[in-house]
C-alpha cells in the first residue's frame, strides 16, 4: 500500500450540558414582563405572562390563552422552568436551560473562574450564560482516535486565545501523569504535545507499517480522554498527529488529521455519525464517544457489527446497546468490514461524539490513504438547509471534486438542490440511512424536509488536481451561521483558503478589509467568495476575524505537499426547532 503525508486540521465549537430530572421550581413575574409598563394594548403576535398565565394579543388587547403547569416566560411561553435561574449547592448549580425545557447540573468550576451566584446560576466569563451556544468555550475533552501513524509523532492540541486577556489553561487526565498548567497570551495560539493514549490510537508502533494490519478495531479507555480547562473562553483543536515531518523520525507521519472540538456547554444527548467505509487496505471505519459526567448511560445503535476488543463489547448491526461511561471514559467502535456512517448515539447526559477513520482512501482505490476525524454536530443543532462549496486548489480555482454524504434523522426524508445536481439522490427512507453525491465539484444548496447531517470529504492527491489527501469537514447548517468569527489557519502550509458564504448583498469584512469577489450560488440568495492566499493574519500568528452585516458561514482549508486540512471556521450550536426550518436568507437570525 502506498501512503503519502496527509493533513493537519484546525477546528472550533459548542452547546448544552447534562440534564437532571429535578431542579428548582420557578415562575416568571407579572403583567409587566413584556416591558409595556402595564398597558393592555398590544400588537398581533405579542405575548406576556401574568403569573403562570400566558397572555397573547387578541384584537389589540391581551387575553388569557394558556395556564402554564410549571412556569411562564414572555418570549418562550409555557416552560418547565424560568431560563437563567437556578439554585446553588456549593459550586454546583441546578440551572434552568436557556430554552426553559428543563434543568441541568453545572459545575461552577473555580479552575474556569466560575462561582455560583445569587441567582443560582454560574457566574464568570466561562459560565454557560456568558459563552452561549457557540464554538467558543472553556471546558474541552480532547480524545485520541485510531491512527496507524508512527508513535514517534505527537498527539497535540492547539489552544487559540482571541481575547485581550491571558488564558490560564490546565490539561489533565488521558496519559498524563501530572497536570499540565500553562498560559496562552492574549490574541495568540499555544500548542501542547500530549502522549498517545495507546488503547485509543489502536496501535503503538515505530512505523506505520507496524500498524497497518496488527491492530484491534475497537477499544474502551476508562479515563482515556484529556480534560482541558481555561479561565477565559478559547477555541481548541486536536491534531492527530501534529507534525507530518519531525527530526529523527524514521519516516514522514503520512496520516495526519485534526478536529474541531466543542466545549461541554455545546454537548448534547442525540447524535448521528458520519465517516467513511472500510477501504481496500482494511483500515477500520470508526466512531468514539466521550462522557464528562459519571454514570452516563450511552445507547449506541451501530450501523455495522463490531467484535469485542480492547475492553469494548461486541455490537450487532442496527441493534441498540447501552454502555455506562464515567467522567473521561471513552468507547471507540470500529469495523474493518463495513461502514459506521449512520450509527446513532443517545445518552441520558451530554456526550461528545467523533466520527473517524484509521486511514481512508477517498474514493476507494485512489491514493493516498489518510486518517480522518471530526466532531459530530448534535441533532438539536442540525437543520434542513446547507450550502455546499467544493474545496478549491490553485490548479482548479472553482473547486476540486469532492464526496458529499447526507444522513437522515427522520423517515421519508426528501432532498432538493439549487442549482440542480445531475444524479443527486432525492430521498432517504429511514433515520440513519444516508446517500452520497460522488465526485462533483460545484456550489449548491441542499434543502430537505427534515433535519439532516451533511459531511464533505476531500479526495486523495492522485485524483484530479494533484493536491491534498483525504480530509473531512461537516457542513454548517444555514441556521447556525454567525455575524462574527474568530478563527485560526495554520501558518505552516503552502496555501490557505477561507470560503465565505453570505446572503447576496451582505457586507463582509476579513481582518478589517472588505470582501468583494462574491459569485451568486444559483437562485439561493447566497453568494460565495474564496480568499486565497490567506495570509498569516494581523498579528502574523494565523488568527483572523470575519464580520458580516448578516449571518454568514465560513470554511477554512489549506494544502502542503500531499497534506491538507479542512474545518468549519465556526458556528452557533443552538437548538433549531422544526418551526425555524426553511427560511429566506434575509430572515436568518444572528
Amino acid at each position: 500500500m502506498s501512503i503519502k503525508p496527509a493533513h493537519l486540521v484546525a477546528v472550533f465549537a459548542c452547546a448544552l450540558l447534562a440534564v437532571t430530572a429535578c431542579g428548582p421550581s420557578t415562575t416568571s413575574g407579572d403583567d409587566d414582563d413584556d416591558g409595556d409598563g402595564g398597558s393592555n394594548t398590544c400588537t398581533v403576535g405579542q405575548q406576556r405572562c401574568s403569573g403562570n398565565v400566558l397572555q397573547t394579543c387578541q384584537g389589540g388587547t391581551f387575553g388569557d390563552s394558556q395556564t402554564c403547569a410549571q412556569a411562564c416566560d414572555p418570549q418562550l411561553g409555557c416552560v418547565v422552568c424560568q431560563p437563567n435561574t437556578g439554585t446553588c449547592n456549593g459550586d454546583i448549580s441546578t440551572a434552568c436551560r436557556a430554552d426553559g425545557s428543563g434543568f441541568v447540573e453545572v459545575h461552577c468550576d473555580p479552575v474556569q473562574g466560575m462561582s455560583c451566584g445569587a441567582s443560582g446560576v454560574c457566574e464568570g466569563a466561562c459560565s454557560p450564560i456568558a459563552v452561549g451556544e457557540t464554538y467558543v468555550g472553556c471546558d474541552y475533552w480532547p480524545t485520541v482516535t485510531g491512527n496507524m501513524v508512527s508513535q514517534v509523532y505527537d498527539f497535540a492540541v492547539a489552544v487559540s486565545n482571541t481575547t485581550s486577556t491571558p488564558a490560564q489553561v490546565t490539561i489533565d487526565g488521558g496519559a498524563l501523569t501530572a497536570a499540565d498548567v500553562f498560559t496562552v497570551a492574549a490574541n495568540s495560539v499555544a500548542i501542547r504535545r500530549l502522549p498517545w493514549v495507546g488503547a485509543l490510537k489502536l496501535c503503538l508502533g515505530q512505523s506505520w507499517s507496524n500498524c497497518q494490519s496488527a491492530h484491534p478495531n475497537s477499544a474502551r479507555a476508562n479515563g482515556g480522554s484529556y480534560h482541558l480547562r481555561s479561565n477565559v473562553p478559547v477555541t481548541v483543536y486536536q491534531f492527530n498527529p501534529l507534525d507530518y515531518t519531525k527530526p529523527g523520525a524514521p519516516e514522514n507521519s503520512y496520516t495526519n488529521d485534526a478536529s474541531l472540538l466543542f466545549p461541554t456547554n455545546a454537548w448534547r444527548r442525540d447524535y448521528y455519525v458520519v465517516t467513511w467505509p472500510q477501504t481496500a487496505n482494511l483500515s477500520p471505519s470508526l466512531m468514539a464517544v466521550t462522557a464528562y459526567q459519571d454514570n452516563t448511560m450511552v445507547t449506541i445503535t451501530s450501523k455495522a457489527a463490531t467484535t469485542a476488543e480492547g475492553g469494548a463489547p461486541a455490537f450487532v448491526a442496527n441493534v441498540p446497546q447501552t454502555v455506562m461511561l464515567n467522567k473521561g471514559d471513552v468507547i471507540e467502535l470500529g469495523t474493518a468490514a463495513a461502514d459506521m456512517t449512520g450509527s446513532h448515539v443517545t445518552s441520558d447526559k451530554s456526550v461528545q461524539v467523533i466520527g473517524a477513520h484509521y486511514c481512508a482512501n477517498i474514493p476507494d482505490g485512489f491514493g493516498f490513504c489518510d486518517h480522518i476525524e471530526e466532531s459530530m454536530f448534535p441533532v438539536d443543532a442540525l437543520s434542513n438547509r446547507y450550502i455546499i462549496n467544493a474545496p478549491a486548489v490553485t490548479t482548479i480555482p472553482n473547486g476540486k471534486e469532492e464526496m458529499v454524504r447526507i444522513v437522515a434523522t427522520q423517515p421519508n426524508t426528501t432532498l432538493s438542490y439549487e442549482p440542480p445536481q445531475a444524479g443527486a439522490p432525492s430521498t432517504i427512507a429511514l433515520p440513519g440511512d444516508f446517500v452520497q453525491i460522488s465526485r462533483q465539484a460545484a456550489s449548491y444548496m441542499i434543502t430537505a424536509n427534515h433535519k439532516v447531517l451533511v459531511a464533505q470529504l476531500m479526495e486523495g492527491s492522485s485524483v484530479a488536481g494533484g493536491t491534498g489527501d483525504p480530509a473531512m469537514a461537516l457542513s454548517v447548517p444555514v441556521e447556525q451561521y454567525r455575524m462574527f468569527y474568530l478563527f485560526h489557519a495554520p501558518t505552516n502550509y503552502t496555501t490557505n483558503y477561507v470560503d465565505i458564504t453570505a446572503p447576496t448583498g451582505a457586507t463582509v469584512m476579513l481582518d478589517g478589509v472588505a470582501v468583494t469577489n462574491f459569485t451568486p450560488i444559483g437562485t439561493t440568495g447566497y453568494s460565495l467568495a474564496r480568499i486565497t492566499p490567506l495570509g498569516a493574519g494581523p498579528a502574523n500568528d494565523g488568527n483572523h476575524s470575519i464580520t458580516g452585516s448578516m449571518p454568514i458561514g465560513i470554511s477554512v482549508y489549506g494544502y502542503g505537499m500531499d497534506t491538507s486540512y479542512w474545518y468549519p471556521g465556526g458556528l452557533n450550536l443552538e437548538l433549531v426547532p422544526i418551526g425555524r426550518l426553511v427560511r429566506p436568507p434575509a430572515a436568518v437570525a444572528p
